[in-house]
C-alpha cells in the first residue's frame, strides 16, 4: 500500500473517531465500562498521545536520526496484513501506560486535531526518507518512516475496535 493510501486511510479512521466522540454522552465518557478496562476517555488519551509520539519517531527516522537495524519478519507481516495478530490482549508499554489519563471530550477533540495537523505537517518527509533509517518502537523493534506511518494506521484501527467493544458493553 502506498504512503498516500495509508494517509487517506488514517484520515478516514480519524474521522470515525471524531464521529464516535460526538455521540458519546458526556456523563459516561470518563466512566469505566461494564467490561472494565479503559474508559472512552482513556482510549482517546492513549491512541492520540501515542500516535503523536509515533509521528515524532517517524520524523526522526525520516530525517536520518535513526539506525540501520533490521525489522523482524513478524513485524513486516503485521505491516503487510494491516492488523495486529488476533486473539491476543496487548499490554501497553509501561512508559505509555503512565501517560494515559482521563480527558474531557473537548480535550479529546483537541488531541485529534493536533494529531491531524502533525500528520499533515510531517507527511512530506516520507518522500525522501531512507528505508534504512529506523527508530525503535517499544514492542515491534525498529521501524522506518513509512513503517511508522503504517503502524499508526494499524494502531488507530485496533483501538477503534476497542471503542466498539466498550459501546457494546454499555448497551448490554
Amino acid at each position: 500500500m502506498t504512503a498516500e493510501k495509508v494517509k487517506v486511510s488514517i484520515h478516514r479512521v480519524v474521522d470515525a473517531y471524531k464521529s464516535k466522540l460526538s455521540h458519546y454522552p458526556e456523563n459516561i465518557f470518563q466512566t469505566i465500562p461494564p467490561i472494565s478496562g479503559w474508559s472512552y476517555s482513556e482510549v482517546y488519551s492513549h491512541i492520540f498521545d501515542s500516535s503523536l509520539l509515533s509521528l515524532i519517531a517517524l520524523e526522526n527516522a525520516a530525517n536520518g536520526k535513526g539506525e540501520s537495524k533490521p525489522t523482524h519478519f513478524i513485524v513486516k507481516l503485521i505491516l503487510l496484513l494491516g492488523a495486529l495478530p488476533p486473539a491476543q490482549k496487548y499490554k501497553v508499554p509501561k512508559r505509555l501506560e503512565e501517560r494515559v489519563k482521563k480527558i474531557s471530550k473537548t480535550e479529546a477533540l483537541d488531541f485529534i486535531l493536533e494529531f491531524e495537523k502533525a500528520l499533515d505537517d510531517n507527511y512530506h518527509l516520507l518522500a525522501h526518507s531512507k528505508s534504512t533509517s529506523k527508530t525503535k518502537h517499544p514492542r515491534l523493534g525498529y521501524l522506518n518512516a513509512k513503517q511508522w506511518l503504517r503502524f499508526i494506521e494499524i494502531h488507530l484501527k485496533h483501538h477503534l475496535k476497542q471503542l466498539e467493544r466498550i459501546e457494546k458493553s454499555f448497551q448490554a
